[in-house]
C-alpha cells in the first residue's frame, strides 16, 4: 500500500492555524441560509455546516472522529453557539444532508462515472509513470477537475495498484516474448555470482566512471562495446517502453542487488535488467564523450603550456638577434660608405654564428611568434591516436545541421587510418575549421598537400567543439543527442503561440515582435540619455570611458545591533538533529521518502531512520561517523541502506518543497523580501580526483565541483545543482527556477558575472524571467544601437554595433519553438544553453538567441548604470546567496568538507541533503526569532521595521554541531502560528 502522506489525498492538518481556520472554515451568509433551509434546530444546522465545510476542504465526507476539534470550535464560534454545543452526526437525515451538500456544490457522488474517470486517468498515466503515489495523484487531480467526490484513500490505492499491475504485466510479458532463449540465458547468467570474485557480472553495470585518463577511457570503451553486444537488439526489445519508465525501472534495478532481482518473476526480472543495461549504454556514451572532451582539452592545454616554454627558451635567441640588429643599425649610422657598412655587417654575422645560423634562429622564433600553438599538439596527440580512432568507430556520429563537412571529414579519417605517410593529398571540405587550423595543416601556401597528423588533430578538435555546441549529435546518447529531435514540432507549437504571447505581453507575429523589441530598446536608451545630466550615476570622461558611482555601504543602526544581540542571547541552544525532528513535526518532510517502488517502507521507525540519514549525509558525516555519534543505536549499513533504497534526489527536493511552503507562511521573512526575486551563485566543494565530475578549479584551486544554489530574497534555498567546475554557471541558472515547484516563485533572478551571457538573457526574457546580474566588467560589454543612424547626446560613447533585426524576424519561429518546448517539459534550459556557445558557426539558434540577448542585455545595462536602487537590490540579493554558501558549508562540517562519493547521483544528493538541513535550521531560527520578538513586544521592548529588516536567519552561535546525538520524536515542539504579527 502506498503511504497516504506521499500523495496529494486531502487530509486535515494536525495543527490548524487561526488564519487557515478563518480562510477555509468560516461560514458565509449564503451557506448559513442554505443550512437553515435544510435543517431545523441549532444542533442539526451546526452538524450540517461542519459536514459541508469539511467536504468543501477535502472533497469527501470524513469520519466524524477524524474532524479536528479546532474546526468544530471555529464553526461553533461562527454560529455564536454555546461552548458545550456538540455536533450530532448520528441522525436519520445524514444521507439526505450529504446528498444536498453534493447538489449544492455541484459535485458528482463517487460511483460508476467517477470510477471510470479515475481508471482512465491512472491507465493513461501508468504507461509513462510507475510510482503508485504519482498515479493516485493523477486520479485525484482528474476527479477534482471533473468535480467528482473523492473515494476513500484505500479505494484509490487499490485501483492504482490494480491498473499499474495490469499495465506493467502486459509490458513485462510483451518484452519477455521478444527475448530469445539464448538472450534469457545471458540475462540469467548475468545475475549468477562468480565463485572466484564472489560477485556477479550484474555489478559491472553499476561501475562508476573514473577520472578521464587514457587507461580509464580504454576501460569505458571496452564497457560500451560489451554493453552494445551483450543484447544487440535491446532498443527493439524496449521499443514501446517510454523513456520515463525505462529510467524508473533502471533506478529500481540499480538500488537492488543481483540476489534480490533473481527473486522476481521472469517477466519483471528481465525487464528491470534490460532497462538497466539500456540506461548503462546511454550513460556510458555520455561519459565517453565527456572523457573525450576533457582529453582534447588537455592536449590543447599542454600545447599552450609548451608554447610558453618555447618562448622562454627562445628568449636568449631573441635577445641575440636584437643585438645583431642593433649592431647593424649602429654600423649603418656611423658609416656612409656602403662597402664599409657591408663589411661591418658581414663581420657581425660571422661573429654571431653566420648567416645560416641566424636565419634558422629567425625561422624558429617566427614559427611561434603569435599565439599559434597548434603545430605543437602533435607530440601530445601521439599517445591518444589509437583510442580516439576507436572512439569514433564506437559512436554513431551525426550532424544536427545541413552542414555535413565534419562528418565527411571523419569518414575520410577512418578510411586513411592506416596511412603512414607524413603528407597526404586530401580533397575534402575544410569549412568546419578556422583559418588558423587551415594554415597549420597545409604544407606550404601553394600546394594541395596536408600534414596527415595535423589534419587528424584538427578534425578531432573540431569534433569536440561541435559536440559542445550541439552541431554534432551522438545517437543513443542523452547529453549529446540531437536536441532538435527533443523539441516540439512547429505544428504542435502553433496552437500555443497566441496564449503564451498574450500571457507574457509579446506580439504574436514575427514583425510585431521585432517592432516591439526595437521600440523598447529605443525608448529606454532615449530616456536614459535625456536624464543623463541630472542622473549623476554614470560619468563619461573625455576619453569616452564610463565610470559608475560607487554604492554607499549601509551600516546597521545601533538599535538593530542591540535587537540582534538580545535575540542571540535568548535563542535556545539546539543541535541539528533536534532541529530536523522539530521541522519534521511541523512540515512532515519525510513523507516523500520511501522505497523506489512506491510501497510503504518496511522499516522499523521509518521517520526516525529518514531523519538520521538526512542528518548524516546533510552534515557530510557519512554512515560510519553518524552511527558512532548516535551511540551505535543504528548501524552504518542501516543508514546507507536507507540512503540507497529509500531516498533519491527528487524525493529530497520534494521534502525541501514542504519546508519552503511552510516557511512561506511566516510573517518575518516577508520583511526580508517579497519572494519574487532570487539569486544564484556557486561555491566549490572538494572531491576526490577519481571521478569524471571532478575538475581542477582555477579560481578556488584544487579538485572539486560546484554547488550551484538558488536562494530566495527571503534567505531560504529554493533549488541546487552540483555541476563541474569547468561549466559556465549561467547554463544552469534557469533550470533552478523551473525545477522549483514550491509556493515561492520568483520572477526576477540575480547572479554574478558567471550567471549571464547573451543567450541566457534571451532565454530568460522569453520565459518571462527578469535576469538582473551583477556584472563585474560591464564597461567591457558592447551596448547595441537600435539602428546605425541613431546617435545620443550624452551616452553615445557607450554604444557600438547595431542589432540585426532581420535575423531576429527570420528566426522568430525557432525562438518560440524552443521556449514552448521548454515550457512543455520536453527539454531543459541547461540542455539548450550548453549548446549555445560562441564557438558555433553553424548553429542558427545561437545566432538568434545571441541577437535577442544583445537587445535584452543592452536594456538591462542602461537601467543598471542609471538606477542606484536597482544596483542596491542586486547587491543585496547576491550578498544573501553568498552568505547562504557560507552558512550551508558551516553545516557541512563532516569529512573535512570533502565529498567522498564518486557516483554523480550521490554527489548531487549530498548537496541536496545539505540544502535540506540548512533550510531546516533557517526554518527553526525563524520560529525561534518570531517567538522571541513576540515576547519582546509583550515586555514593552520597542523596535522598528528597519531593525527587523536587518536581521538574518543565518544564526549559528546557539547550534551544537558536535558530540553524541539522541533522537527523540516524542518531544513534541509547541505549535507555531505562522501569522504572529511582528
Amino acid at each position: 500500500m502506498a503511504a497516504i502522506e506521499r500523495t496529494a489525498y486531502p487530509r486535515f492538518k494536525k495543527n490548524l492555524t487561526r488564519r487557515e481556520l478563518k480562510e477555509t472554515y468560516t461560514i458565509t451568509t449564503e451557506e448559513s441560509q442554505f443550512a437553515h433551509n435544510m435543517a431545523r434546530g441549532s444542533v442539526p444546522v451546526f452538524s450540517f455546516l461542519v459536514m459541508m465545510k469539511c467536504f468543501q476542504r477535502l472533497g469527501y465526507f470524513p469520519r466524524p472522529k477524524d474532524i479536528p476539534a479546532a474546526v468544530i470550535s471555529h464553526v461553533r464560534t461562527c454560529l455564536h453557539l454555546p461552548n458545550d454545543t456538540e455536533p450530532n452526526f448520528q441522525t436519520k437525515a445524514l444521507y439526505r444532508h450529504q446528498k444536498a451538500i453534493r447538489e449544492y456544490l455541484n459535485v458528482i457522488p463517487f460511483g460508476r462515472i467517477p470510477l471510470d474517470i479515475a481508471t482512465t486517468a491512472i491507465n493513461k498515466a501508468a504507461k509513462v509513470m510507475d510510482n503508485p503515489a504519482y498515479l493516485i495523484n493523477v486520479a485525484i487531480a482528474e476527479l477534482i477537475k471533473e468535480r467528482c467526490e473523492l473515494p476513500a484513500f484505500s479505494t484509490l490505492d487499490r485501483l492504482a495498484r490494480r491498473v499499474r499491475t495490469v499495465v506493467n504485466y502486459r509490458l513485462f510479458n510483451r518484452i519477455l516474448t521478444r527475448l530469445s532463449t539464448e538472450e534469457r540465458g545471458k540475462l540469467d547468467q548475468l545475475l549468477e555470482t562468480s565463485m572466484e570474485l564472489q560477485k556477479s557480472d550484474y555489478n559491472y553495470l553499476k561501475d562508476l566512471p573514473k577520472s578521464p585518463s587514457i587507461s580509464h577511457m580504454k576501460d569505458l570503451q571496452s564497457r560500451l562495446l560489451w554493453l552494445t553486444t551483450f543484447i544487440p537488439n535491446i532498443d527493439q526489445i524496449l521499443e514501446e517502453v517510454p523513456n520515463s519508465k525505462i529510467k524508473h525501472f533502471a533506478a529500481e534495478a540499480k538500488a537492488l542487488d543481483a540476489a534480490e532481482i533473481k527473486d522476481f518473476a521472469a517477466p519483471k526480472k528481465y525487464t528491470l535488467v534490460l532497462c538497466m543495461i539500456q540506461r548503462s549504454q546511454v550513460t556510458t556514451r555520455d561519459n565517453l564523450v565527456g572523457m573525450f572532451l576533457k582529453r582534447i582539452a588537455k592536449i590543447h592545454k599542454k600545447g599552450k603550456e609548451d608554447l610558453v616554454l618555447l618562448r622562454e627558451k627562445h628568449r636568449s635567441m631573441t635577445e641575440n638577434l636584437i643585438s645583431v640588429l642593433q649592431g647593424i643599425l649602429e654600423a649603418t649610422d656611423m658609416n656612409d660608405n656602403d662597402t664599409t657598412v657591408g663589411k661591418k655587417v658581414k663581420e657581425l654575422f660571422i661573429a654571431n654564428g653566420g648567416v645560416i645560423a641566424l636565419k634558422n634562429d629567425c625561422e624558429s622564433i617566427s614559427s611561434y611568434n603569435g599565439n599559434n600553438y597548434l603545430p605543437l599538439l602533435e607530440k601530445f596527440y601521439r599517445g591518444h591516436r589509437k583510442i580516439l580512432f576507436q572512439l569514433v568507430k564506437l559512436l554513431e556520429i551525426n550532424s544536427t545541421t545541413q552542414d555535413r563537412s565534419l562528418v565527411n571529414a571523419l569518414q575520410f579519417l577512418l578510411e586513411n587510418e592506416n596511412r603512414k605517410v607524413e603528407h597526404i593529398q586530401a580533397n575534402i571540405d575544410l569549412s568546419f575549421a578556422n583559418e588558423q587550423w587551415k594554415n597549420t595543416i597545409r604544407v606550404g601556401k601553394n600546394t594541395d598537400l596536408i600534414y596527415r597528423k595535423r589534419l587528424e588533430i584538427c578534425i578531432f578538435s573540431c569534433l569536440a567543439t561541435e559536440l559542445k555546441t550541439g552541431d554534432i549529435g551522438i545517437k543513443g546518447s542523452e547529453e549529446y543527442a540531437d536536441y532538435w529531435e527533443q523539441l516540439l514540432s512547429w505544428e504542435e507549437c502553433k496552437p500555443m503561440v497566441g496564449d503564451y504571447c498574450n500571457e507574457l505581453g509579446f506580439n504574436s507575429s514575427s514583425t510585431g515582435f521585432v517592432t516591439q523589441l526595437k521600440e523598447w530598446l529605443t525608448r529606454t536608451a532615449e530616456t536614459i540619455d535625456r536624464h543623463y545630466p541630472e542622473n549623476g550615476q554614470v560619468m563619461i570622461n573625455q576619453n569616452e570611458e564610463p565610470t559608475l558611482k560607487r554604492l554607499a555601504r549601509k551600516e546597521p543602526s545601533k538599535s538593530s545591533k542591540a535587537l540582534e544581540n538580545i535575540i542571540i542571547q535568548r535563542l535556545p541552544e539546539r543541535n541539528v538533529l533536534d532541529i530536523l525532528c522539530n521541522v519534521e513535526h511541523w512540515t512532515h518532510w519525510t513523507r516523500h521518502f520511501g522505497p523506489l517502488s512506491g510501497s510503504d517502507p518496511k522499516l522499523e521507525n521509518p521517520i526516525e531512520r529518514y531523519i538520521i540519514t538526512s542528518f548524516g549525509y546533510g552534515c557530510n558525516l557519512g554512515s560510519a561517523q553518524t552511527s558512532k555519534h548516535m551511540r551505535n543505536t543504528v548501524t552504518p549499513h542501516m543508514i546507507s541502506f536507507v540512503n540507497r533504497r529509500h531516498i533519491n534526489a527528487q524525493k529530497i527536493d520534494d521534502g525541501i518543497r514542504d519546508i519552503l511552503n511552510q516557511y512561506n507562511l511566516f510573517s518575518l521573512p516577508k520583511l526580508w523580501g517579497s519572494g519574487k526575486s532570487a539569486a544564484a551563485d556557486g561555491t566549490k566543494h572538494d572531491l576526490y580526483e577519481e571521478n569524471l565530475l571532478s575538475e581542477y578549479h582555477i579560481r578556488y584551486g584544487g579538485y572539486g565541483g560546484i554547488a550551484y544554489h538558488h536562494v530566495s530574497d527571503t534567505y531560504i534555498a529554493l533549488f541546487s545543482h552540483f555541476i563541474p567546475c569547468g561549466v559556465w554557471e549561467s547554463v544552469y541558472i534557469i533550470d533552478g527556477l523551473l525545477k522549483n515547484k514550491s509556493d515561492i516563485q520568483p520572477d526576477t533572478l540575480h547572479a554574478d558575472t558567471q550567471g549571464q551571457s547573451t543567450p541566457v538573457f534571451a532565454l530568460s526574457y522569453l520565459l518571462g524571467i527578469n535576469l538582473m546580474p551583477r556584472i563585474r566588467n560591464w564597461k567591457d560589454l558592447t551596448f547595441f544601437r537600435p539602428d546605425k543612424d541613431t546617435c545620443y547626446n550624452h551616452i553615445d560613447p557607450l554604444f557600438g554595433d547595431v542589432i540585426d533585426w532581420g535575423l531576429l524576424e527570420t528566426h522568430w519561429q525557432d525562438l518560440l519553438q524552443v521556449v514552448l518546448s521548454i515550457k512543455s517539459g520536453k527539454i531543459l534550459p541547461s540542455t539548450l544553453l550548453r549548446k549555445l556557445s560562441n564557438d558555433s558557426k553553424k548553429n542558427r539558434l545561437y545566432k538568434a538567441f545571441r541577437e535577442l540577448g544583445r537587445v535584452v542585455r543592452t536594456v538591462f545595462l542602461l537601467k543598471y548604470i542609471s538606477d542606484i536602487k536597482l544596483r542596491e537590490q542586486i547587491t543585496a540579493s547576491t550578498n544573501k546567496v553568498e552568505a547562504y554558501n557560507g552558512f550551508s558549508k558551516w553545516l557541512f562540517f563532516g569529512g573535512d568538507g570533502v565529498i567522498s562519493e564518486n557516483d554523480p547521483d550521490e554527489q548531487e544528493k549530498r548537496i541536496k541533503y545539505n540544502d535540506l538541513v540548512a533550510n531546516a535550521v533557517i526554518f527553526q531560527n525563524v520560529v525561534d526569532i518570531t517567538l522571541i520578538l513576540w515576547d519582546l513586544i509583550n515586555e514593552g521592548y520597542k523596535f522598528s521595521r528597519e531593525d527587523l529588516v536587518m536581521l538574518s536567519p543565518y544564526l549559528t552561535r546557539h547550534i551544537k554541531r558536535f558530540g553524541d546525538y539522541v533522537i527523540d520524536l516524542e518531544n513534541i515542539p509547541q505549535p507555531v502560528e505562522e501569522n504572529i504579527p511582528v
